[in-house]
C-alpha cells in the first residue's frame, strides 16, 4: 500500500491559485521528489500534506491518516523540516533536539541522532552561529527526533556551497537507511536525479509527469550531444549522413553533432578512417533540465 496518497489537489489564496488539481502516490521506503521552480506550488503541497493548511479540494492520505482530521495522529509518525524554518538564534544544539524530543510519545533518543549527524561538537553551539552546513544537518535532526515514519524535507540544500550540499545528500541517504519515506520538495536538478527514486514534475499547480529521473529523460528525448574540434579540415557531409546524426552545427572550429543510438562510435569511427581525431571530445547526454524544460516549456529558476 502506499504511504502517501494524493488524489486533485487543489488550494487557492484568495485571487491565487496555487495547486489546481495535484496527484501523485509515494511507495515504502521511496525518496520520492516534488520537483518544479519557485511558485509552482510545491511547498503549498506539502504543507498540506503535513496538515499544516486546509486544503480546499481532492483527497490526502499519509499512513492511512487525513492530515486535517488526524492532525494529532500524523505528527507522531511525520516528521517535516520547511523552507523557512529558522529557530532562535541563542538556543543551543542540545536544547532545540530536547525541546523537540519533548513533542513526542516515542522520540528517538536525541543524543545518538545528534552524534550520527556529526553535531556533537556543536551540542553547546547557538543556533545563530552554526554554519549553513550544520544549521541543515540540526533540521534534519529534528525532523528525526519524532522517529517518524515519513520526513519530508522541502527545499534543504538551498543557498548551501557545492561541498555542503553534497554532505547533506549523503545525510538523506542515511535517513533513507533508517526505514523513513522521504518526500524532498527541491528545483535543483542534480539533487533529484542524485537522491530520488522517482519525481513529480509540477508546473503552475499541475502535475505534468511521474517517473523516475532516467524515465522522464527517456520519455521526452533520447539524444546525445558531441562536441569536439577536429584535428584537420572535416567535410560536415561525412557526419550528417550517418543514420545515427540528427544535426550537425558548427561553432566556429567547434563541431557539434547530435545523435542517437551509438552515435559516439559511428561518429568516431568515420573520424578514425580519414585520420582526424575529436580534440576535447566531450559527450552530453540528454538531462532531467531538458526533460523539465520539454514537459513545461521553461527553464527552472
Amino acid at each position: 500500500m502506499p504511504v502517501i496518497e494524493v488524489t486533485h489537489l487543489q488550494k487557492s489564496y484568495r485571487d491565487h491559485v496555487a495547486v489546481q488539481d495535484v496527484s501523485f502516490s509515494v511507495e515504502p521506503g521511496e525518496i520520492f521528489g516534488i520537483l518544479g521552480p519557485n511558485g509552482a506550488g510545491k511547498t503549498t503541497t506539502v504543507e498540506c500534506l503535513a496538515g499544516l493548511r486546509h486544503h480546499d479540494g481532492g483527497q490526502i492520505q499519509v499512513l492511512g491518516l487525513d492530515p486535517e482530521r488526524d492532525r494529532d495522529q500524523l505528527r507522531q509518525v511525520l516528521g517535516i523540516q520547511l523552507q523557512e524554518s529558522e529557530l532562535p538564534a541563542n538556543i543551543q544544539v542540545d536544547e532545540a533536539l530536547e525541546l523537540y524530543s519533548s513533542f513526542y510519545r516515542d522520540p528517538a533518543d536525541w543524543r545518538s541522532l545528534r552524534d550520527s549527524l556529526g553535531l556533537t561538537e556543536k551540542r553547546n553551539a547557538r543556533f545563530g552561529k552554526l554554519s549553513g552546513g550544520q544549521k541543515q544537518r540540526l533540521s534534519i535532526a529534528l525532523a528525526l527526533v519524532g522517529n517518524p515514519r515519513v520526513a519530508i524535507l522541502d527545499e534543504l540544500t538551498t543557498g548551501l556551497d557545492p561541498a555542503a550540499r553534497r554532505e547533506t545528500w549523503d545525510l538523506i541517504e542515511g535517513v533513507r537507511e533508517r526505514g523513513v519515506t522521504i518526500v524532498l520538495v527541491t528545483h535543483f536538478m542534480p539533487e533529484a536525479e542524485h537522491l530520488c527514486d522517482r519525481v513529480a514534475v509540477i508546473d503552475s499547480g499541475r502535475v505534468v509527469a511521474v517517473d523516475s529521473p532516467a524515465g522522464l529523460v527517456t520519455r521526452v528525448n533520447a539524444e546525445q550531444r558531441l562536441r569536439f574540434y577536429p584535428s584537420a579540415d572535416l567535410d560536415d557531409r561525412l557526419l550528417a549522413e550517418l543514420p545515427q546524426v540528427t544535426a550537425v552545427d558548427r561553432h566556429g572550429p567547434q563541431v557539434l553533432v547530435t545523435g542517437t543510438g551509438d552515435v559516439l562510435g559511428a561518429v568516431t569511427s568515420v573520424l578514425a578512417r580519414r585520420g582526424i581525431v575529436a580534440e576535447q571530445l566531450r559527450v552530453e547526454q540528454t538531462t532531467l533540465d531538458d526533460a523539465f524544460i520539454a514537459l513545461t516549456g521553461q527553464e527552472i529558476s
